[in-house]
């Protein structure tokens, strides 16, 4: 196969931030929004320096020739691509976060150099920083007689060269410290005035060094790599929890990948750097934008009388499928429910759990988490369900990458209330979003299980767009079972009634559908494929949509991120389209479609089309068994794929422009929302029943004696 029609993973990565950064851009988007996405990109940036370039820095260690199996790059060839393509990158970051300031400053919103401070604003200045900041300060001088001091992961420091006659001098003051970032400084009328504490610092360096001049200074920031794992690096005399707290502690550690400059520095003063932080000439980016966007979110409230600046408010609603009158079960009982996130709200599934923590039916609860919220309402319902005396089973996976803090804190709280806590297999993520709750009737034992294809966790439903479907068909419960049965034991599951499975029976479901399609399409019928995914990178998957393509099968793809197949080559994949949407809320929610009419077949799921999702994690997709449910993904997706407004399209460049053509207007994320408000019930809410606090104490006290044991 050509590589034109493959991209390279990082490559593609790099081209989806570009396309953040156009929302920066866009001038239809409100201000402060703009000046968010910016922040967004700069962020991303930096988590794909910690992961995905601290990997490519350890193969290239290890073994340069273990190429890439699309494109063929070797890993120092993609290093270098990488940071070509970075530095251009930011001189787009740099012009963008420019205009978005000229125009904030019309606003009568401006962040200010230390230069156009007027006299009031001096003084003030200067007093803050004797009092608030100064007192706070570390600085250290480098030379050859000093050891070079830790630079912590995006820590930022001022780095000073100094003069001296004895040769290269060097000066670094740390700006963190129990001070504020942003400085506000005295306005009238409404405005808002602000410096950061970095450049306040620079300002002022010269009191820090006091016994030398300063020749030259800059804003520096280093980003280290975090390509680290708990399967790697296992210790058998820890438990996992033990080992993941050492892990953290030695990730802040790892070698730096990227320097930021905010200006360029002696050449001397840049050797020197590289030869102490181990990093090439094209690891260091210089600049002029401030090196960390995250301040963005501490500005936003000082601004938010001002309405205009801002996305129009907007909430989840109540589902149209759900009577809010009555309790959650019986309504699952009688038909499949959908919700939609963030248009529709989450409560209806916290709700379930809350019911399910009180009802004396309930007999367990079994969940597998991998981000939930801090105070997340879901481990409260679990919680208060193993106290009622519930046999709550949760497997809490630790290997979420900058959630593993998090992620122990709410394993040891799960812990006390007394719920079976697990980890996972070793070598697969349980990336599955899978609830199961059993309950004892008169006619028997019977089940509701909930699958889903984002996180629980009740702050990104309000953010991302995910699906979570709840069922009491016997069949996908049996599987539940069978994947909670596995897990339990550190095992993954071979086989499947209904659901599909990673990394066993997924990516082959995945194939045989294809196979399906193309086979009708070879027989002169209509073969269909249509994927809403985050990701495709899956070499096997990819070749079989080139096959569908070569067969006659129409293949659409809506994929948000990356994307390693290359669309529309003449005689390749020119029966494949793919776009791409970048909007308000940060799409996530993936649904495979396979054959059109009566044949159609729909799942969701939580696993992109990426060869870790498919054959290093344990995921799980769901067949969508009801007509009504089917027709609204159905809708769902040929709605994003008309976008005309966000969407881009990828070329057969492997390029992306935006979709441009004759018909009306249509921003799916925007259709979504006037739909969800449009469909609003009028119910009023069931009210929650008391947790039955008798069972309580008992629980707790049989959760430490089975803790004990």
């Amino acid at each position: 196969m050509s590589k034109k029609v493959y991209d390279n993973r990082e490559l593609s990565w790099l081209k989806f931030n570009m396309r953040v950064l156009e929302e920066a851009q866009d001038s239809s988007v409100p201000i402060m929004e703009r000046l968010k996405f910016a922040s967004i990109y700069s962020s991303n940036l930096d988590e794909f320096f910690m992961v995905r370039v601290g990997a490519l820095i350890d193969q290239k260690l290890y073994d340069d020739d273990q190429k890439d199996t699309k494109t063929k790059l070797r890993p120092s060839e993609q290093i270098n691509e990488i940071c070509s393509r970075v530095a251009k990158l930011a001189e787009h970051k740099d012009k963008t976060f420019a205009t978005i300031c000229s125009e904030l400053e019309l606003k009568g919103v401006s962040k200010r150099s230390f230069k156009s401070l007027n006299k009031s604003e001096l003084d003030f200045v200067e007093r803050y920083y004797s009092y608030e900041i100064e007192p706070m300060l570390n600085a250290v001088i480098i030379d050859r007689k000093h050891p070079f001091p830790f630079l912590g992961d995006k820590e930022l420091f001022v780095c000073a060269k100094l003069a001296s006659k004895s040769g290269l001098l060097i000066g670094l003051i740390s700006c963190t410290g129990k001070f504020e970032r942003i400085v506000f400084l005295p306005g009238e009328n409404g405005q808002v005035h602000y410096m950061l504490a970095e450049d306040i610092i620079s300002a002022f360096a010269d009191r820090a060094f006091s016994s030398y001049k300063i020749e030259e200074r800059a804003v520096l920031r280093l980003t280290r790599s975090a390509d680290i794992s708990l399967d790697d690096d296992f210790d058998i005399e820890l438990d996992a929890r033990q080992n993941m707290s050492e892990l953290i502690s030695k990730r802040k550690r790892l070698r730096p990948v990227r320097m930021q400059l905010s200006r360029a520095l002696p050449d001397e003063v840049i050797n020197e750097l590289c030869s102490r932080l181990e990093l090439s000439a094209k690891q260091i980016f210089i600049e002029k934008a401030p090196l960390d966007l995250g301040y963005v979110f501490a500005l936003c409230p000082k601004c938010s009388q001002r309405s205009e600046m801002f996305y129009s408010k907007r909430e989840p609603q109540p589902s149209r499928m759900i009577d809010e009158s009555r309790p959650m079960i019986p309504q699952i009982e009688e038909r499949d429910l959908l919700l939609s996130y963030p248009y529709e709200s989450m409560k209806p599934f916290l709700r379930l759990l809350d019911e399910a923590a009180a009802d004396p039916e309930v007999t367990s609860i079994k969940m597998t988490l991998y981000r939930v919220a801090k105070n997340s309402r879901v481990i409260k319902s679990l919680c208060t369900a193993a106290e009622n005396g519930k046999d709550v089973f949760v497997l809490v996976e630790l290997r979420a990458r900058f959630d593993e803090e998090n992620n122990i804190e709410q394993s040891r709280q799960l812990e006390e209330a007394g719920c079976t806590v697990v980890y996972g297999p070793a070598g697969f993520k349980v990336h599955s979003k899978l609830c199961l709750i059993t309950y004892k009737t008169a006619e028997g034992t019977k089940y509701i299980t909930q699958i889903g294809t984002g996180n629980y966790n009740e702050k990104t439903a309000e953010l991302y767009t995910d699906f979570s479907v709840m069922t009491a068909n016997g069949d996908i419960a049996q599987d539940a079972c069978d994947v909670f049965k596995a897990l339990s034991m550190g095992e993954t599951v071979d086989s499947m009634r209904l659901l599909w499975a990673a990394p066993h029976c997924l990516q082959n479901r995945a194939v045989e559908m294809m196979d399906n399609e193309i086979r009708i399409a070879r027989a002169g019928g209509e073969g269909y494929v249509g994927l809403k995914l985050n990701s495709l990178t899956d070499k096997v998957l990819i070749d079989k949509l080139i096959e569908c393509s070569q067969a006659g099968v129409k293949v659409e793809l809506v994929i948000r991120g990356i994307s390693c197949l290359a669309a529309g080559i003449k005689g390749v994949t020119d029966n494949i389209r793919l776009i791409s949407i970048v909007g308000r809320y940060l799409e996530h929610g993936r649904i495979y479609i396979f054959g059109e009419g009566v044949r159609r077949n729909i799942y969701i799921s939580s696993a992109d089309f990426m060869t870790r999702n498919t054959t290093r994690r344990v995921e799980i997709a769901a067949p969508i068994l009801d007509e009504q449910l089917k027709e609204r993904l159905t809708d769902y997706f040929n709605v994003q794929f008309s976008d005309n407004v966000k969407a881009r399209e990828q070329l057969s460049d492997r390029s992306y422009i935006h979709v441009s053509n004759d018909n009306m207007p249509l921003d799916a994320q925007k259709h979504f929302i006037a739909e969800a408000y449009a469909n609003v019930p009028k119910t009023k809410p069931v009210p929650v029943p008391e947790p039955e606090k008798k069972k309580g104490f008992f629980a707790r006290l049989f959760g430490r004696f089975r803790r004990k044991k």
